[in-house]
């Protein structure tokens, strides 16, 4: 339990590092341009941080829920392949989304497709290498 708590934590903040990260880095402003419009002038760091520590802990819980059935023998390829399943269906499935709905350029979605394969990789991989479910 105190693994997890460590290690949801840290996934927390690394989810609210890397997303300011690729968000606000001059590639992605200029990319993101198309969102200025709608954009907010500024962020709410604190609701933003405790959203990321949330997640943080949710997608660990998850990751220990359904590590059995995961692809591989090892916490690291299993990490690799829980990153995988978790970019479809938050990354993929939005930038698809967006590709039918909205006019964003294509090298924007090809830069949150990319840059989110990043983010859950690095995600995966600290499951994959840190937590183990009890047996």
């Amino acid at each position: 339990m105190t693994s997890y708590i460590i290690v949801s934590g840290i996934s927390g903040v690394l989810f609210g590092l890397l997303d300011g990260l690729i968000n606000a880095n001059p590639i992605a402003s200029k990319l993101y341009e198309v969102y200025k419009p709608i954009a907010k002038p500024s962020v709410n760091f604190i609701a933003g941080m405790i959203i990321d520590l949330a997640y943080g802990f949710i997608l660990a819980a998850l990751f220990l829920l359904v590590y059995p059935s995961l692809l591989g023998e090892t916490g690291l390829v299993k990490g690799i392949s829980f990153a995988l399943m978790v970019w479809f269906f938050r990354v993929v499935m939005s930038v698809a989304s967006q590709w039918m709905m909205f006019k964003v350029p294509l090298k924007a979605l090809l830069y949150t497709l990319l840059a989110g394969l990043g983010e859950m990789l690095i995600l995966g991989i600290l499951y994959g290498l840190t937590l183990h479910p009890l047996k």
